[in-house]
């Protein structure tokens, strides 16, 4: 265990969502362990005979786990949340939380290529066990393929003629560095001010493609709500509207699309009830971790 695991990821809205997720003894899941901030304050107040569980498919996280009887670490991406329940014999989760987005720790490694403030190889990978790199993602989807991931997950207004640049640059040079990747779409490799947003949202985008992760989210959405019992909660914290929007969609109409289902007489089936208006970090917060400007906190609980 680190000896300051606050190095690895410093918990947002700690107090607010651990106070939102917490409903008495039962079985909890924080989906997105990390630096293990918030499991440790859920620890701190769960009762004796509770149970925490702990996701995370990273390998780096496994220095945090948290020594304490109650607490189980699954090396695994949440979206295997309902099959891993499965395997431990857990059917009724009191509350699940999940932290969404990047670590502090990944975007500061400089290894690992989530960040163009540094000259790294592309990445990307939350599991560096399996799948596609994002040099390989850049280096073989044709140009259709990528301008839609550009738009879509970046949401970059000119994607198209993003991924034009990057299948041009590629027919000469190779892209495998982070600052490969900026060359090809600027021509430059070192970025002024106003770039860096729109920088933000092609790594955003190229993150999001290597990592599966809306399709991730969606199926741990759909297997938390299948997971817990009457009055469980599902506390979310989320960092940009793709993931927002998924997660206020399934909070007010049971699923991610947003689609409300009625009953025979015209009643809208409704599977979660919200317990708080959507919440944001204080001033103070975000002067601390500037990182939880953007952050969103949402809870519900399952009628």
């Amino acid at each position: 265990m680190t000896d300051n695991p606050e190095i690895y990821h410093v918990p947002v809205m700690l107090n607010e969502s651990v106070d939102g997720l917490l409903c008495g003894e039962g079985t909890y899941v924080d989906v997105t362990f990390g630096g293990g901030g918030h499991s440790r304050e859920i620890l701190k107040r769960l009762s004796p005979d509770s149970r925490l569980y702990g996701f995370d498919q990273d390998k780096d996280a496994e220095q945090n786990i948290v020594e304490d009887k109650r607490f189980v670490f699954v090396r695994s991406n949440f979206r295997y949340l309902k099959n891993w329940m499965r395997y431990y014999g857990e059917d009724k989760l009191s509350g699940v939380i999940a932290d969404l987005g990047v670590s502090s720790h990944h975007f500061d490694d400089e290894k690992r290529g989530f960040s163009f403030r540094y000259d790294a190889p592309l990445d990307m990978r939350m599991n560096n066990r399996s799948g596609l790199t994002a040099a390989d993602i850049l280096q073989e989807y044709d140009e259709e393929r990528l301008g839609k991931m550009f738009a879509l997950y970046g949401e970059i207004k000119d994607a198209t003629h993003v991924a034009t640049r990057v299948v041009r640059y590629r027919k000469e040079h190779e892209i495998k560095t982070t600052s490969q990747l900026i060359e090809a779409v600027w021509g430059t490799k070192e970025l002024t001010p106003g770039m860096k947003k729109d920088a933000a949202r092609l790594f955003q985008a190229v993150r999001i493609e290597v990592n599966q992760e809306m399709q991730a989210l969606r199926e741990m959405l759909d297997a938390a709500t299948e997971l817990l019992k009457e009055g469980g909660r599902l506390v979310v914290i989320t960092y940009h509207s793709l993931e927002d929007r998924m997660v206020k969609n399934l909070m007010k109409s049971g699923n991610v699309n947003g689609i409300q289902e009625q009953d025979f007489f015209g009643r809208v089936n409704t599977v979660f009830g919200k317990l708080a208006k959507v919440q944001t970090a204080g001033i103070e917060e975000q002067t601390i971790n500037p990182r939880s400007r953007s952050a969103k906190l949402r809870i519900a609980v399952k009628r």
